[in-house]
């Protein structure tokens, strides 16, 4: 299971157990995030995600993955489920982005930090020099991107440990978001050809990766099956957990160990 970004694994804490009891779970924080190592001179790009899925399956001997995509992780992880169809058991997209999408927006503080100009060099400068500048553009997107208002104050806390250190990743990752989703329209024509199960799972009250940007991924991917979830927003894992988790649970996998 991948986080996105600004987060962590702890994207996961309500969904996690429903689940532990069925199958193998693997959840990480990638490298910059979380409790990983936070190098401030590191490249952070799609390219630096997909070497720490492959040093996580790698490590633990992975035949079969069900590889679990959030936000900012659906490039990683579809690339290498197209590069490795033969380990790929299935794809479950929550909320997630690939290529241009018609209907595709980048939340606030996203579009903030990842388009280029003077406000972006401006709001880069600011949030790293006045901590509290920072925590506050953190707070108020964490609370956007969850439905559940009981779960919006607790999350921030669990999402913002370690908040002020993600700051490298984050800038670079922005840095770099718009052209990494240009450059994946080139592997489209892949998409199409993809066999790998997908089930497509989007929180409906998000309105930047948006139920139109679910659309989208059904309509390429030829063995998918798409699934909007009303109550739910950006973070759908942790507005409906239960609902997630119903169909992960029973999600096909082809045979095999390390699953």
């Amino acid at each position: 299971m991948m986080h996105g970004f600004p987060d962590s694994m702890h994207l996961y804490d309500r969904l996690v157990p429903l689940l532990a009891d069925h199958r193998h779970i693997i959840t990480f924080d990638f490298l910059g995030w979380g409790d990983s190592d936070k190098p401030e001179q590191h490249r952070y790009d799609v390219t630096s995600l997909r070497r720490d899925l492959e040093a996580v399956i790698d490590h633990f001997n992975l035949n079969q993955v069900v590889l679990v995509m959030h936000d900012a992780s659906g490039q990683p992880g579809i690339d290498w489920a197209l590069d490795n169809p033969h380990k790929s058991s299935g794809l479950v997209l929550l909320n997630t982005y690939y290529a241009p999408s018609p209907t595709l927006k980048a939340p606030e503080a996203i579009k903030r930090f990842s388009t280029p100009g003077i406000y972006r060099d401006i709001s880069v400068w600011a949030t790293s020099h006045f901590d509290s500048l920072w925590m506050q553009g953190y707070n108020q997107q964490i609370a956007k991107f969850i439905t559940t208002e009981a779960l919006r104050e607790p999350f921030q806390k669990i999402l913002g440990y370690q908040s002020l250190q993600i700051r490298p990743a984050f800038f670079s990752l922005n840095r770099v978001l718009n052209e990494e989703i240009e450059k994946r329209q080139e592997m489209i024509p892949a998409l199409k050809r993809l066999q790998t199960p997908v089930r497509i799972i989007f929180g409906n009250d998000d309105k930047d990766l948006n139920a139109g940007v679910a659309k989208e991924f059904h309509r390429l991917l030829p063995n998918s099956e798409i699934h909007l979830v009303d109550g739910a927003g950006h973070f759908v894992q942790i507005d409906k957990p239960s609902v997630v988790a119903s169909l992960i649970r029973d999600f096909p996998i082809s045979d095999g160990e390390g699953q």
